[in-house]
């Protein structure tokens, strides 16, 4: 049977729900539109390790995807085409495979070249990519390197430029909230501080959107250091204040004490330079312990320290995560069916729309503290609701 060409999908960086609707959205336009569909395994990694060998088997690195599977996976959490954190540009030489290791020999290096002969022999007419900035950052050198590519943004940071929502925010907002209030029952009970730390490398959006809806006191963001003073003065006056005598505060993992750094589980970075983050949630749960005592008339007022972690990206997604993601999905296909790419698809002032891929190499987005987060508070802000997007603070104009 001919087609009118090949399609493929991928998605890369950590998993977020929402993923496998814009896959199906994609998958059961194009071949509706009369395009064969190729999912790529493993994000980036998938086009590392394929063998161009048309008698290779290949099932790890790329599967031809129709409307039964991606029916049955668009209704799920995760990714069922499965992801990685793998850098084609900086790839580790442990990681080169066999097939490649007699070109590439170094401790380090960029196979982009085999890559791009990856693409060529799966016969790609176009690649769509589903990522944060990192992964989209490599498409974007796909794409300067002549490969026709359209990206759609991923992150439960909602950290991508370029657009005011990304694919998993609104899931790790409600799962915060959720979990948040949840956890108040233990807090009450024991009359403790609740000190939750929750998502945001740089940028706290996924701190400041769920306190603004009422789920903590108080919000740490990585945009703006800690004074451990003047949030645990805070800390004890909203406790005292309440009638069951607890407090909550949402921590960003970005998050930072003045004078201090980011907190890291380990030294290990992974391709793109980023440690794993962990532990800034324990530091200030032990400081808060510390401190009450000389801000609470001589006595120690005790933590409820929790890290949220996978439980808000594991899972289902919400209503919006499941719109967004097909509402993504066909805006990517409508910029391919156009002939066009190097377009990064978004929701910007209300619309969804798309802007130049290159966006997410140029700059960051992050809170703008001096418009949205109270730093003597240490709350967010807002001036008038007139004209801005549904969550706030997160448009990126």
């Amino acid at each position: 049977m001919t087609t009118k060409g090949t399609i493929g999908i991928l998605t890369g960086g950590g998993d977020v729900p929402g993923l496998n609707p814009a896959i199906r959205a994609i998958t059961i336009r194009a071949l509706r539109e009369g395009y064969r569909v190729l999912g790529i395994r493993r994000g980036w990694a998938g086009l590392v390790d394929l063998v161009p060998d048309k008698q290779a088997d290949n099932r790890a690195n790329v599967q031809e995807l129709s409307e039964d599977i991606v029916n049955r996976a668009g209704r799920t959490g995760g990714t069922f085409l499965h992801t990685s954190r793998t850098r084609p540009s900086h790839l580790p030489g442990a990681m080169v495979p066999d097939h490649l290791r007699d070109r590439y020999q170094d401790d380090v290096s960029d196979v982009t070249p085999a890559v791009l002969e990856h693409i060529e022999f799966l016969g790609l007419d176009a690649l769509i990519a589903i990522g944060g900035d990192d992964t989209l950052s490599y498409a974007c050198r796909l794409y300067q390197e002549g490969v026709r590519i359209v990206g759609i943004p991923k992150t439960m940071d909602n950290d991508v430029p370029g657009t005011d929502y990304c694919i998993g925010f609104s899931t790790c907002v409600t799962r915060t909230i959720e979990l948040t209030h949840k956890l108040r029952t233990s807090a009450g009970s024991h009359e403790r501080f609740l000190v939750i730390e929750v998502f945001g490398r740089y940028a706290g959006f996924t701190a400041i959107l769920p306190a603004m809806a009422g789920a903590a006191d108080r919000c740490v963001i990585p945009e703006h250091p800690i004074d451990m003073d003047h949030l645990t003065e805070l800390m004890v006056y909203d406790r005292n204040r309440n009638p069951s005598n607890y407090s909550v505060v949402l921590v960003s993992e970005g998050a930072s004490l003045r004078g201090g750094a980011m907190s890291f589980e380990s030294e290990e970075a992974d391709m793109y330079g980023h440690r794993k983050l962990g532990g800034i949630g324990d530091l200030v749960s032990a400081e808060l312990k510390q401190r009450s005592v000389r801000f609470n008339e001589g006595h120690r007022v005790n933590v409820v320290n929790q890290r949220l972690g996978y439980l808000v990206r594991s899972g289902d997604p919400d209503a919006l995560d499941s719109i967004v993601p097909m509402a993504f999905g066909n805006l990517a296909l409508d910029l391919v069916l156009r002939g066009t790419s190097g377009r990064l698809v978004s929701v910007r002032n209300g619309s969804y729309d798309s802007v130049p891929i290159e966006v997410v190499v140029d700059r960051k987005k992050m809170v703008d503290v001096h418009q949205h987060y109270n730093t003597e508070r240490l709350r967010p802000i807002y001036h008038t609701f007139m004209r801005q997007p549904v969550f706030i603070m997160t448009s990126d104009v």
